[in-house]
């Protein structure tokens, strides 16, 4: 949607200005501590509009939550609290809010020592999804006022100016009776003193005389979340945020459907002692039939745990669940959790969503310049393939060049702000290219599932756009790689290892019910049996879509010099073009070998040579590529990326 079509479509339906989006309100962001002054962009104004930020340190150690909000500065800084802890807050010197993120000055061992790693969290005030209250104790049932525009789900309260008082936890599940600590591990209790048996309001929330709320003359803050109220996305009709309650089954297995695909989750068994869990995409909240996930749990000092179990817990496009081995791993027992929508902006220009580089001598190995959540790189001087990996796997990779099953691989990892990947032993080369994509609506998605043998069965995504090309690999076994592109006949296949030709049958038995070839939509792409939904097996698949003057998919008659006009405006960074009328090999070319009027390095998606060099096979165009008379003629699919 371009900014015209969003500002129009803002002032229809939302008076007060552009409609907001997750990424507007919510950040999840890495970084590695420095031991000086340390900025952290990540694109929301907290100095304008107010709100949260948590920061916890991931490695080497037990060492406190810390959070900070704009409601309580103090003079040179602010003051922070621990979830963890039950002490009142603290100075936090040299801390600074900014309008696109906050600044860390110094080196304390919670936020910023050098070379240990960190995870923050970002809430920004918003109506519909978040706000910050203070206020003083009465010591007798009252209400407080706040801004959060509907009722809130969740309220989590602590008394800052004197120790010894619980992190109070309000949750719509439980109902105004009952309540959790968030720095323990205890089941709800029953209770009329902190609630005073009264639902919150959207205006209000009501207080009894509990010390731990409201003691008299004591100061409080109140972190309140929204749940299911709309107000985000387009046209301002979306949910961001969804508070609710899951029961696991006998096995201890459960699956709780939020309305979106998650990127952050807050969870805590209510009915039994337990510890609460957050986990984040950025992390390691990982795709079904994967292991390896992360927590971090905020009623403990504890550093970064893992999920060695596949499933423990994981997420798809429309919620999070989990198989009992992980963080949830009671069997019929009672959950209640906050979770926040993925990104959801339709991006608007291609260095958003698309970055390449070769081998750096730092982590992370290939420096893209985005959060990548789809990452490959090509050996260029080796005849093999492309190795695929994602955030939603961490840990393992695909080659295209082969139809073998995914291979573990520790050094493919996706927690990075800016790249992917890492070495033991990190190399600076050129002949290694890395290329990675952010997924976003419209131009890229991917999808991890496990089969479950069904013919023309439905999976559903989140491109939220048609569906340009999509492409299909088995990861627990050997198979190959299975791509249907807009571009085939009705119920065409190829195969992205191979350079055989589309022969225009066999999309009905990988992309259909075995008898009639099925279309993606917007919203869902069918899979069938064995092909492509055997039992058991699992499977990732890539989506790709046009976004106008970021990414186009299409395809192409080519004879002698042909213009491809794809709509950019400074030409094609990346084009992926392959022969269906005859066989033909997967051509990559891209802009860090050169797009030049002459000869353009290339190679081979399907492996089969190293980086070829001497070829003018495409040469530079404004609006996209031009393909060459020493180009074989024939008719081509392509993807080009600006």
């Amino acid at each position: 949607m371009s900014k015209l079509t969003k500002a129009l479509t803002a002032a229809a339906g939302n008076a007060g200005g552009d409609n907001l989006y997750v990424e507007d309100v919510f950040s999840t962001y890495l970084y590695e501590g420095t031991g000086s002054t340390r900025s952290i962009v990540n694109g929301l104004d907290l100095d304008g509009e107010g709100g949260l930020t948590w920061v916890k340190r991931r490695t080497n150690g037990s060492y406190n939550h810390t959070l900070l909000d704009t409601e309580r500065s103090a003079s040179g800084g602010y003051n922070s609290l621990s979830t963890n802890s039950t002490a009142a807050e603290n100075f936090t010197y040299g801390w600074i809010f900014n309008s696109d993120g906050f600044t860390i000055n110094g080196g304390g061992s919670t936020t910023n020592v050098s070379s240990e790693d960190y995870a923050s969290w970002t809430f920004r005030k918003a109506e519909k999804f978040f706000d910050v209250v203070t206020y003083t104790g009465t010591g007798s049932a009252r209400t407080v006022s706040h801004n959060l525009g509907s009722v809130p789900a969740v309220m989590i309260i602590k008394r800052t100016s004197t120790g010894g008082s619980n992190w109070r936890v309000y949750h719509t599940s439980l109902g105004n009776g009952q309540a959790l600590s968030l720095n323990t591990t205890d089941a709800a209790g029953a209770t009329t003193s902190l609630w005073n048996s009264t639902t919150p309001t959207d205006s209000v929330f009501t207080l009894g005389d509990n010390g731990n709320v409201n003691q008299s003359g004591q100061s409080f803050v109140a972190y309140l979340f929204a749940s299911d109220a709309g107000g985000f996305g387009d046209d301002g009709s979306e949910n961001i945020i969804k508070c609710g309650s899951f029961t696991t089954d006998s096995n201890a297995k459960f699956f709780a459907n939020t309305g979106f695909e998650p990127q952050w989750v807050l969870v805590k068994r209510s009915d039994g002692t337990s510890a609460w869990n957050l986990l984040d995409t950025m992390r390691g909240l990982l795709s079904e039939g994967t292991a390896g996930g992360k927590y971090l749990r905020p009623n403990t000092s504890g550093a970064e745990g893992n999920l060695s179990s596949t499933d423990s817990e994981y997420i798809n496009a429309t919620g999070f669940g989990g198989n009992g081995g992980g963080v949830t791993g009671s069997a019929n027992a009672t959950f209640i959790y906050m979770a926040i929508r993925r990104p959801m902006k339709t991006p608007e220009s291609g260095t958003e969503v698309f970055g390449m580089a070769t081998a750096t001598n730092t982590d992370p190995l290939f420096v893209t310049g985005l959060v990548t959540d789809l990452g490959f790189y090509k050996y260029i001087v080796n005849t093999g393939g492309v190795n695929f990996g994602t955030r939603l796997l961490q840990g393992t990779q695909l080659d295209t060049g082969t139809t073998a099953a995914e291979t573990t691989q520790t050094a493919q990892k996706f927690d990075y702000q800016n790249g992917f990947r890492d070495e033991p032993s990190p190399f600076a080369s050129t002949q290694f290219i890395g290329y990675g994509l952010k997924r976003a609506t419209g131009f890229m998605d991917v999808v991890g599932y496990t089969g479950n043998g069904a013919s023309g069965r439905q999976i559903t995504h989140n491109l939220a756009a048609n569906v340009g090309m999509l492409i299909v690999k088995k990861r627990s076994g050997s198979q190959d790689w299975w791509v249907w592109h807009s571009g085939l006949n009705a119920n065409g296949l190829l195969r992205l290892n191979i350079n055989s030709a589309d022969n225009g049958s066999d999309g009905k038995y990988v992309f259909g019910n075995g008898t009639t070839a099925i279309n993606p939509t917007s919203s869902v792409f069918t899979v069938n049996g064995s092909d492509s939904n055997a039992s058991s097996a699992t499977y990732i698949a890539y989506l790709f879509g046009t976004v106008a003057g970021v990414s186009k998919v299409g395809s192409v008659v080519h004879s002698g010099t042909t213009n491809v006009d794809c709509g950019f405006s400074a030409g094609a960074r990346f084009v992926m073009v392959k022969r269906t009328d005859a066989s033909g090999n997967w051509y990559v070319w891209d802009t860090t070998q050169s797009i030049v009027a002459g000869n353009s390095p290339f190679w081979q998606l399907n492996g089969g040579t190293a980086q070829v060099t001497n070829t003018d096979y495409i040469d530079p165009l404004s609006s996209g590529f031009t393909l060459t008379s020493s180009f074989t003629a024939g008719t081509y699919i392509f993807l080009a990326i600006a």
